[in-house]
């Protein structure tokens, strides 16, 4: 099996821009084909800029734009996954990334978690998604997409490895913010991605691509720090923090099946226990069965 070169366009995209973003991504996909990489990956919302609150809806488009439809034609033998703001059908509006192949796009996920701490309000503006699916590949493996905060949750990664993803594909718009009150050194934020990022791959066995954008929406930065990791954990490709760039490295595709077969955690995932125990505790916590977890009121034990 010949190496796969994977492109992570670390870019900073103008916030309303998309005529210019799209330019913009044009040129990269042309970049890295040239390089010969058979998947490029752009940030979150690398179509539109981050911090769009109101001006969400005037950029929005749907999952079958033409402009979409274009750029999947300018991937032409390589796979590319970028990030826009949807319109579904009834008008919701949805932080979304596609999985572009073959001129046409092959598959899009919709944002499952939208943070509404610290800086973040997205759920103000945005409704959340409501599917996890890996999805097979002209790369010969199952490619499963998250966004950003999605990955902050232990199950999306699960799920998407369980549903056949080899190749877990992260989009990020993560801004930074140094934890000056511990004692960190460095970018607290990088920090807990590159740890919980090394860990998914090696409870997942897959290979792990994140992209964060760079640059500044309004008063907010963006750290970058991309990665690829594999499926033992260890870090391929690690961009530099700030700055734009497309970065590539080569992986082989075939370290999935030896890591799996010398560390088969996913076949001895037991999915059925898991969803006995989630169903216990949806009823539980709606109030329709006794919360078994909870301590007896001292009445009761009198």
């Amino acid at each position: 099996m010949q190496p796969l070169r994977i492109a992570v366009a670390q870019i900073a995209p103008r916030l309303g821009l998309v005529d210019e973003n799209l330019e913009r991504h044009h040129a990269l996909l042309a970049e890295a084909r040239a390089s010969g990489a058979g998947l490029v990956v752009f940030p979150e919302l690398g179509l539109t800029g981050y911090l769009l609150q109101d001006l969400a809806g005037e950029v929005a488009m749907r999952a079958d734009d033409r402009r979409l439809v274009e750029l999947a034609a300018a991937a032409g033998d390589a796979s590319a996954v970028v990030s826009f703001v949807e319109e579904s059908t009834d008008h919701r509006l949805f932080i979304s990334a596609a999985l572009l192949e073959e001129g046409a796009v092959r598959h899009v996920h919709r944002k499952v978690y939208l943070p509404t701490y610290g800086l973040f309000d997205e759920r103000r503006f945005y409704a959340a998604g409501d599917a996890l699916r890996a999805v097979p590949s002209r790369l010969g493996v199952g490619m499963g997409l998250a966004i950003c905060e999605d990955v902050w949750h232990l199950s999306v990664p699960a799920l998407l490895a369980l549903d056949g993803a080899q190749v877990i594909v992260n989009v990020s718009a993560s801004p930074g913010r140094d934890l000056a009150s511990t004692h960190e050194t460095g970018l607290g934020t990088a920090t807990s991605w590159r740890q919980i990022l090394r860990t998914y791959a090696q409870l997942t066995t897959s290979f792990v691509v994140f992209c964060n954008r760079v640059g500044v929406d309004e008063t907010i930065s963006f750290w970058g720090g991309s990665e690829v990791i594999a499926p033992d954990g260890e870090a391929l490709l690690s961009a530099p923090l700030y700055d734009e760039g497309l970065f590539t490295v080569d992986v082989e595709l075939g370290d999935i099946r030896r890591e799996r077969i010398a560390l088969p955690l996913l076949r001895d995932e037991r999915p059925e226990l898991t969803q006995r125990e989630v169903d216990r505790i949806v009823r539980e916590r709606a109030g329709l069965a006794p919360d078994t977890t909870a301590e007896p009121d001292a009445g009761d034990a009198a």
